[in-house]
């Protein structure tokens, strides 16, 4: 278990970081957020919004990695079969591999009402998704897209990515791909024509279970925490970040893999005996990917390079939900108002309130949702910083100073991103922003 000190080590001498505060709160066990019940009230009711869409976002990504595969006509995909709905998720329920969340293994009982009757009524699904009257892939599969991009992340850590180019992999991807198209001699004929047009659509399925997989983890730790938080039992935001913490921990090791089924027979194209886990080679991709980095959202920034209107290097992009600025302008992208909308659905009541007080009430609540979020991820950002303090650093209350001062190199070094002038990354970024309520 995480230890929390009960206040900042006082072996060292005040940090002369420009986020100073940030600094010694991480040093004492807090996040980046600070410590308030309005905070823990908001990060604690937007995770619960956010895992009930999940709980698609998780299945749906697998049936398309496993069932759709290379269609190349997919208009059903996100047409989740009841084989996906009742899929049992393996960190909740009474089957589980590790009971994260008390609550059922199948999809949530909100999201299946809400796939029901939606905000229009009950009609057939097709009507539902033509009046776009449904819970948006579109911005899961955006996030899917951002980490395919930005591949290489933490290799050689990461062996998820170098995989991809191995010969064991296109051996594996191979095989899937001519039983996938055993029955279209023109496909095969494709794919024999230009093997690496079907290749890369191969490692876009991977992805697809990668952040599938990472998610189901997710849901019920969200689930879970605002579970707790109902009960009076998360009380602080560094309880709410902790829970983060030990949950990473307990599932770091869990199997990332990619198998797909044709007609009833398995294909291993990313076996589990490979030993790709859950931590490196899905959740710290997942968080360079998605929260920092993204793509500029076609239409407000412009992709010039040359003219430095976009970074040169892709390690410097910083389009993240970190970074953004939210208005609700119905992307997939940056901001994510898609993932804003299907929230929307799911606050609990007290969220609601609170935002019906508050600004233009129900007017800008898309706004108001995306601010939350953006709190909201600061401190699953400070939880990832913590566990990586944890498992490459030294304890918080370590009586070294020598021990207390690589801690602090290291969350001042996580800070300083936050910092970078170069392409205005310190103007965007919205740390300073967050340490006030005044931010909505």
């Amino acid at each position: 278990m995480v230890q929390t000190p009960n206040k900042p080590a006082t072996k060292l001498p005040p940090s002369k970081h420009q986020f100073a505060e940030v600094i010694h709160r991480l040093e004492a066990g807090g996040a980046m957020i600070p410590d308030t019940p309005e905070n823990l009230m908001q990060i604690i009711a937007i995770w619960k919004a956010y895992a009930v869409p999940m709980d698609f976002y998780w299945r749906d990504l697998l049936y398309i990695a496993e069932r759709v595969f290379l269609n190349p006509l997919p208009f059903f995909k996100y047409f989740l079969p009841q084989e996906y709905l009742d899929l049992q998720n393996h960190y909740a329920g009474d089957g589980a591999d590790l009971r994260i969340w008390r609550g059922t293994g199948s999809v949530h009982p909100e999201l299946l009402e809400f796939m029901e009757k939606g905000e229009t009524g009950k009609m057939p699904r097709l009507f539902h998704h033509l009046w776009h009257d449904r819970i948006n892939m579109e911005f899961a599969e955006e996030c899917m897209r951002a980490m395919l991009w930005h591949r290489g992340l933490y290799v050689p850590t990461n062996q998820f990515d170098p995989y991809l180019d191995s010969d064991e992999y296109k051996a594996n991807a191979d095989r899937a791909i001519k039983a996938y198209f055993k029955k279209d001699p023109f496909m095969l004929a494709l794919h024999k024509a230009f093997p690496e047009m079907f290749l890369e659509q191969c490692r876009q399925m991977s992805y697809y279970s990668n952040l599938g997989l990472f998610w189901e983890v997710m849901a019920p730790v969200f689930f879970e925490v605002s579970d707790l938080y109902d009960e009076g039992k998360i009380t602080t935001v560094p309880e709410a970040m902790n829970f983060l913490v030990n949950g990473i921990f307990a599932i770091a090791g869990r199997p990332i893999y990619h198998h797909v089924y044709i007609d009833g027979e398995k294909y291993e194209i990313i076996p589990k005996s490979k030993g790709f886990t859950w931590l490196y080679e899905a959740a710290l991709p997942y968080v360079e990917a998605v929260f920092y980095r993204t793509s500029p959202f076609r239409g407000t920034k412009s992709y010039n390079a040359q003219a430095k209107e976009v970074p040169d290097d892709q390690k410097d992009f910083h389009y993240g939900v970190l970074y953004a600025d939210k208005f609700p302008v119905g992307t997939a992208g940056i901001p994510p108002t898609l993932l804003a909308q299907d929230m929307l659905h799911f606050l609990p009541p007290y969220l609601m309130n609170f935002y019906k007080q508050r600004c233009r009430g129900e007017d800008d609540i898309l706004n108001q949702i995306g601010v939350t979020f953006q709190r909201s991820m600061y401190c699953v950002t400070s939880a990832v910083i913590q566990a990586l303090r944890t498992a490459l650093l030294y304890p918080l209350d370590d009586p070294n100073p020598k021990h207390l001062k690589a801690n602090r190199a290291f969350f001042e070094s996580q800070i300083d991103r936050f910092c970078r002038p170069e392409y205005g990354m310190k103007y965007a970024a919205k740390l300073n922003n967050i340490q006030t309520s005044d931010y909505r």
